[in-house]
């Protein structure tokens, strides 16, 4: 076994590692770049090594860094985690020359089944169903608006490199298809390093499964079930789930086995998974195989108890796999969540800048459900613009789906996340979907739900009731420390008033006290709104960001923020402004004028902090609603930003190259 390794990667997956190593008693050694100087996982290794400049191009892409990097510290292997050169037959090739162990496949397996074209005319002479399309290299927008009328819309436009919702477009028309082929090849290279792209027909009402496979170097393999990867956004993963509510057994085997059939074609010897795009109808064609660990890793490892990064390092140090497929049980079901730095009411346009405030839910059991939280952040980090925007993934376990799906929505109405905008009230909200919750989705769930982007769901009275009691306590607990202060000069405001009014949201609703008193830990009875008197308990102190308690029969978690004379409330996905006042001061407070916003429909502004790749049009240009004004990158993205009317650019306020911060002007319209 190895005494040192290397991690060739950052951020959670490089945490996730370290873990494992440090349980398996191997030293660590991080990289990092000069944004990532203060990163967790540097603080996590036994040693680190500085390898360059914020960009991965210039840091953990250069192979000759990671390897100087080995040398310097005399680590053994390397683990790549995903992403950057997980993926690079080349980076493994210059490994065995320098005798440097590389924890992953062998390079004649990431070579075939790595290049996804590669793979797919791999995956066809190997007699394994694979989505109709054109496998050969295209050249220029043309012969992709040819290709596709000829494989028949709508096709995916795909890199051969790609992966993570990188270098991807789905295009219904010639128009797409041009277009898409441009931001595909032009993100594929500046992700990947190759601008090579494939076409191939896009599957309506599809769902995304994949299967886990693990191979070792004296020809083992196993599968070790299948995870449904179907919720996703522009591509991208957001929530995926082990076992999938679509599979029976039947179906699970003849994945798993097709799956197992391919890697040892290609001797797989390590973790890899094998994608699938399947039909509502079970009917399953092979996508791509991705020779890494995959991100969403953690609920295979939840339901078959199976430590996959443990495996890999084994299989990596030679040892034969002590796992057999008689031995792989599905116990149960996992969801995982990934945070992102994003913000969903932006179109989940990106967000950067300081973590003030992390408080993620405390890991462990929790009554029927287990959480995990997989992160590369502590309170204090910075989300750069250089990497990808996860923040962590948040992971439950249980005996059955609604029951795991219940401990999601617990956790993440626990999981505190302030100085960035960030994708957690989307996910609570999710978790709450009918449609999701039954089981009945697609990868065109996101955008079949929320067409026009995510907007919080406005309260029925039950949550109106819950909040209100929430926003009566905290408003009752600072009232009574105020009274006792030592030195004010009015000591008390006198007999607890016992009818009050709750403004949410503009909608006023009557709460009255009916008992108890205001102290922490707090424990009261509420009547909002006449309806039944309901206890309300919790340990909440003024200042806490997470009011944690018991509202009627229902355990509630709620996000607290401070704003003008009132309290913002986040819980389950609703987003609301609560103000606590007297009836009289209601009534008056109904007749206030509201805010207009400022009008800046004359203004392109830039959506998110990024660098703006090109402009398309010139000052006095008239242009039409749907055409290319300009495209910004972030977070190794492409946006393009399209007018939404005609129009005529009177004034250009940024150029090529520009860092902008969100909300900055890039052109005026007349």
């Amino acid at each position: 076994m190895f005494s040192k390794i290397l991690i060739a990667n950052r951020g959670e997956i490089a945490c996730r590692v370290i873990k494992t190593a440090k349980a398996m008693g191997i030293k660590t050694v991080a990289v990092y770049s000069d944004a990532d100087r203060d990163a967790l996982h540097v603080e996590m290794a036994d040693e680190a090594v500085h390898i360059g400049e914020p960009t991965a191009a210039k840091s953990y892409l250069v192979i000759d860094k990671i390897i100087d990097a080995c040398k310097q510290t005399g680590a053994e292997a390397v683990h790549p985690g995903y992403g950057f050169l997980s993926e690079r037959a080349e980076f493994c090739e210059r490994l065995k020359q320098e005798g440097i162990v590389f924890i992953g496949p062998n390079p004649k397996a990431i070579e075939v089944m790595g290049d996804k074209i590669t793979s797919k005319r791999f995956a066809a002479e190997a007699n394994v169903s694979t989505v109709p399309g054109y496998m050969g290299l295209i050249e220029t927008p043309q012969d992709a608006k040819r290709i596709a009328a000829e494989v028949g819309y709508p096709v995916m436009i795909k890199a051969s490199a790609g992966g993570g919702g990188k270098g991807m477009r789905i295009a219904w028309n010639d128009e797409e298809a041009m277009d898409g082929f441009d931001r595909a090849k032009s993100e594929a290279i500046n992700s990947f390093g190759d601008d090579r792209i494939f076409i191939e027909k896009f599957i309506e009402n599809p769902r995304h499964i994949e299967i886990q496979v693990m191979g070792d170097k004296h020809g083992n393999a196993v599968y070790l079930g299948e995870r449904e990867c179907s919720i996703q956004r522009r591509n991208q993963k957001v929530i995926e789930e082990a076992p999938s509510p679509l599979l029976d057994e039947k179906t699970r085997r003849k994945m798993g086995e097709q799956a197992v059939a391919l890697a040892k074609a290609v001797d797989y010897d390590s973790a890899g998974t094998v994608e699938f795009v399947a039909g509502q109808d079970k009917s399953f064609f092979f996508l791509e195989m991705n020779t890494r660990l995959q991100v969403e890793h953690p609920v295979t490892e939840l339901v078959t108890g199976v430590d996959l990064v443990e495996q890999m390092i084994r299989v990596a140090a030679g040892e034969a796999l002590s796992i057999k497929q008689e031995d792989v049980k599905l116990n149960g079901w996992s969801i995982e969540s990934r945070i992102y730095a994003e913000d969903p009411y932006r179109n989940f346009l990106p967000s950067i800048g300081r973590l003030t405030h992390y408080r993620p839910p405390v890991e462990g059991k929790h009554g029927n459900y287990l959480v995990r939280n997989d992160t590369g952040v502590v309170e204090g980090s910075e989300i750069s613009m250089f990497y990808d925007p996860m923040i962590a993934k948040l992971v439950t376990h249980a005996a059955t789906r609604a029951e795991a799906i219940e401990g999601m929505s617990t956790a993440l109405d626990e999981f505190q996340v302030d100085g960035i905008q960030h994708n957690v009230p989307f996910l609570a909200s999710l978790m709450k979907h009918p449609r999701w919750r039954s089981g009945e989705i697609s990868t065109g769930f996101i955008a079949d739900e929320y067409p026009d982007g995510f907007e919080p769901a406005t309260p029925d009275a039950e949550a109106n009731s819950v909040l209100a009691s929430v926003a009566l306590s905290m408003h009752l607990i600072e009232r009574e420390r105020l009274d006792h202060l030592p030195g004010r000069l009015r000591p008390h405001h006198g007999a607890v008033r016992r009818e009050w009014a709750v403004r949410i949201d503009g909608e006023t609703l009557k709460a009255e006290l009916v008992e108890g008193l205001a102290a922490t830990p707090v424990d009261l009875d509420i009547c909002v709104d006449g309806g039944a008197n309901e206890r309300v308990a919790s340990s909440w102190a003024p200042g806490e960001m997470l009011w944690k308690g018991q509202v009627g029969e229902r355990n509630v978690s709620v996000q607290v923020r401070a704003v003008d004379n009132g309290y913002q409330l986040d819980w389950q996905g609703f987003s609301v402004v609560a103000q606590v006042m007297s009836p009289r001061i209601a009534e008056l407070a109904a007749l206030m004028p509201e805010k207009v916003a400022p009008d800046t429909s004359n203004l392109l502004l830039c959506p998110m902090p990024g660098l703006v790749v090109s402009l398309h049009v010139n000052e006095g240009q008239e242009v039409k609603a749907g055409e290319q004004l300009a495209i910004v990158e972030a977070m190794k993205m492409e946006n393009v930003l399209r007018a939404e009317r005609d129009c005529v650019v009177s004034a250009i306020k940024a150029a090529p190259g520009d860092s902008l911060a969100v909300d900055a002007v890039i052109m005026e319209f007349e």
